[in-house]
């Protein structure tokens, strides 16, 4: 009885790659993998010990057992569509609470200012924000959704760009005025580097530079103050400079030898049905982003 939900879940993935005739457009639809979804509909194979598809490199088609199988399926799907229409109007609407978890910068640049941006639009929403790099696996905890910046999103979730980003160098006009514009990375030696204690190097296109300063310090929020007041040069993600930038509080420097193009991964489990709060929240994160690029 307890593998009876992965089975109710299998045959729902199966009914719609009956419907699509398509692994990669069911994939798509479903919102998850389509080496996922494959996965699933073998094993469901295996259970059932029928071939449900007769699968070439240009289609995909049913079997006999696959037909029957798919009829009944859609009356799984109809049972489940009326319970859904059943179910009383306020738990239609997007309410309660979305638990995130993502990195401390990107949470005070971008995603507090999203999440009250969500919030005014459906005033029954509220946040628990996890600042942290911890890789949670989003399937044994109570997270909804992660935002990471990695390079290698977790295979066994649904990972998707959102926001593109480059670490950069920033100081401001008044620092310049006094020490002048670094104009090549070697020369970042003469200058008071603010960086971390755990990070003694910044990592260029072109090099690797040993960064000394006046300061090191492990808060990033607090080292950016330090650079607003002139007290020496920074290294940060460029959305976390945006609006210092925007205002010509900090300027950009050495910006052909910014690191190799990063970015935030959106990650959360594959689900066939996500509720939804989640939907909606993915879709206005997505949307709200793609204005910032």
């Amino acid at each position: 009885m307890n593998t009876s939900h992965k089975k109710l879940e299998r045959l729902m993935l199966f009914h719609e790659v009956a419907k699509h005739l398509s692994f990669t457009e069911a994939a798509d639809a479903l919102g998850i993998s389509k080496s996922h979804l494959s996965l699933q509909i073998k094993r469901l194979e295996k259970e059932m010990n029928v071939p449900l598809f007769v699968r070439s490199t240009r289609s995909v088609k049913l079997t006999e057992q696959g037909r029957v199988i798919a009829s009944r399926t859609q009356k799984i799907h109809s049972s489940l569509l009326d319970i859904e229409r059943s179910v009383m109007v306020e738990h239609e609407e997007i309410a309660g609470v979305i638990k995130l978890t993502a990195p401390l910068l990107f949470t005070d640049a971008v995603l507090l200012p999203l999440c009250e941006k969500f919030k005014s639009l459906y005033p029954q929403i509220s946040f628990t924000i996890d600042c942290s790099y911890t890789p949670y696996d989003l399937n044994k905890s109570d997270f909804d959704l992660a935002f990471r910046a990695t390079q290698s999103p977790p295979q066994n979730m649904v990972a998707k760009e959102i926001l593109p980003y480059q670490s950069m160098c920033y100081a401001s006009p008044g620092y310049l005025k006094v020490y002048g514009e670094p104009q090549t990375i070697e020369s970042l030696t003469a200058h008071q580097c603010l960086s971390s204690h755990d990070v003694p190097r910044w990592e260029f296109r072109t090099g690797v530079v040993e960064v000394e300063g006046w300061l090191k310090l492990n808060d990033s929020a607090l080292l950016k103050s330090q650079a607003l007041m002139g007290k020496g040069i920074i290294r940060v993600p460029d959305y976390y400079a945006k609006k210092e930038v925007a205002l010509g509080e900090l300027l950009p420097l050495l910006q052909h030898q910014s690191s190799q193009d990063r970015a935030i991964y959106l990650i959360y489990p594959q689900v066939i049905f996500q509720s939804k709060k989640i939907k909606a929240f993915i879709e206005f994160a997505f949307d709200e982003l793609k204005k910032q690029i």
